[in-house]
């Protein structure tokens, strides 16, 4: 059984005796016609699953809905504000920290989850406790290594990078039109007025038709690797 959200026991914590806990979180919003609503919580979780098991680190199950607002007006999306989210991950870092866990690893799958980096940033304000990742230097690195095409400009949605990533994990969930749903639109100069709905019909910022599964297990070992220095930054 492959299943998303951790399976461990209160037990299995303990002997763990993690001192870093890793929360994934993603999003419920349009990804095209040929990736799922919840593209975005599956690409968080693939990734801090994959941190948990490379350094033995305490797996939270992710948060699903958060701020998907440019993506409004495509059918099945869902957000909550930024101050919402900004409680749920204080809260959850809160509630580790009493329980003797004082570091966090944010696991960022919506690039529209701008909060997220005002929140580390104040959390770290006395030293150290919390980090996001992946960032835009890890992702250029994950893109290099795996030959990707585009760059994450060009890539911005449901194209070659996410594809890449289900296609590895999950090609079950993929549609098999997506090697028909390439959609450029650059520059988007206006995007935090207009949403995506001002550059893109479809919901597809990307090319998505030059995806692999070779190109997602590249991807994801890329960024099992470079989670080692924020790792040592925690610790």
């Amino acid at each position: 059984m492959d299943i998303l959200i951790t399976t461990a026991t209160s037990h299995d914590e303990q002997d763990r005796a993690a001192r870093v806990a890793v929360l994934p979180v993603g999003s419920f919003e349009q990804h095209g016609g040929f990736l799922p609503l919840i593209t975005d919580t599956i690409v968080a979780c693939l990734i801090a699953r994959r941190l948990s098991t490379d350094y033995d680190l305490l797996l939270l199950p992710p948060v699903t809905l958060s701020c998907s607002h440019e993506h409004s007006g495509f059918a099945g999306t869902v957000s909550i504000t930024a101050e919402s989210l900004t409680a749920v991950v204080t809260d959850v870092a809160d509630s580790l920290r009493r329980s003797g866990i004082e570091r966090l690893a944010i696991i960022n799958g919506h690039g529209g989850n701008y909060v997220l980096a005002n929140v580390v940033q104040q959390a770290n304000v006395a030293g150290p406790r919390m980090t996001l990742f992946p960032g835009r230097m890890e992702w250029e690195a994950a893109r290099a290594a795996a030959g990707l095409q585009t760059t994450a400009s060009e890539d911005m949605h449901a194209g070659e990078l996410e594809v890449s990533l289900l296609l590895h994990a999950y090609p079950e969930l993929v549609g098999d039109d997506f090697q028909q749903g390439d959609w450029q639109a650059s520059p988007r100069s206006h995007l935090l007025v207009t949403g995506m709905r001002g550059y893109t019909e479809s919901g597809v910022i990307g090319r998505p038709s030059l995806a692999t599964a070779e190109k997602g297990r590249v991807i994801l070992d890329s960024l099992a690797r470079s989670f080692k220095d924020h790792l040592a930054l925690l610790l």
